[in-house]
């Protein structure tokens, strides 16, 4: 779908909107043997979303205790379980992504029973016209408690250069919890294959196109059950490759900027 199209798409879909009943957003969670704490995440859920959800629980193999946790379990929301048709934690995401057409999609952690509250105000953002929400941990309400040393100094340098230096509107680059609208999925294509880089990758795509970009701020604490997936020194090349992508950004826009200031000054 070129640009013009998606824009079309998503007129339509804020026009449906504002003129009907809501329509449902996807929530896609990877799992791999979270049985100890989807029960949790799922009961934050219940207790915490009133906006109309579908939640995606998706897996790798049928032996998963994900799926053993939730036999006979009974939401408000829908839950459906979705195999994974690639690999790993980036497949996951992505099928889940590909599985449905809600308007939005988003992507939320198995051991988070403590962002539940951030849900209905990341859809009302993407209501008001964000194409991409991103709950912060480094914004002001946010914190990140628990880390490593060494996993919370690379992350916290990034996101500081990035924001500072190229202007990028994110503080949290690599938070993979964050709604994005169905019209960036269908207007860009995602090049990443490692693990959770798709999320920088789309929200720096989104900059450059020129769409909204909203953040909430969010808390983030170390797991305490089951193995995170998340692959800081593993993903570093393919974060670097978006760090690029987002420092060009800024340098097209300056380029812009200096031109349309040429322009001016030859007007005058």
């Amino acid at each position: 779908m070129d640009r013009r199209a998606a824009v079309a798409a998503h007129s339509e879909e804020l026009r449906k909107v504002n003129t009907g009943a809501p329509e449902r957003i996807d929530v896609v969670i990877p799992v791999y043997n979270e049985g100890s704490n989807i029960l949790r995440v799922l009961t934050a859920f219940e207790r915490e979303v009133t906006s109309p959800i579908r939640i995606l629980i998706c897996y790798d193999q049928d032996a998963d205790t994900t799926l053993a946790a939730l036999r006979g379990l009974r939401t408000k929301f829908e839950i459906v379980p979705v195999r994974n048709r690639g690999r790993r934690a980036h497949g996951a995401v992505t099928t889940g992504m590909a599985f449905g057409r809600s308007p939005a999609v988003i992507v939320y952690m198995a051991d988070d029973d403590y962002n539940a509250g951030l849900i209905d105000g990341m859809i009302a953002g993407f209501r008001a016209g964000c194409d991409v929400v991103i709950p912060s941990r480094f914004i002001p309400g946010g914190s990140m408690e628990g880390c490593r040393w060494y996993k919370a100094v690379p992350l916290r340098v990034a996101a500081w250069s990035l924001a500072h230096l190229a202007r990028f509107p994110a503080h949290d680059p690599t938070n993979a919890f964050r709604l994005f609208s169905r019209r960036l999925l269908d207007s860009v294509k995602i090049e990443s294959a490692l693990g959770f880089t798709f999320s920088i990758e789309l929200t720096a795509k989104c900059h450059r196109l020129g769409w909204k970009i909203a953040e909430v701020p969010a808390r983030w604490f170390e797991r305490s059950g089951g193995k995170s997936r998340f692959q800081v020194f593993d993903w570093a090349g393919s974060y670097l490759r978006w760090n690029f992508y987002i420092s060009g950004t800024a340098c097209l826009r300056l380029k812009r900027i200096d031109g349309e200031n040429r322009s001016a000054g030859r007007a005058v």
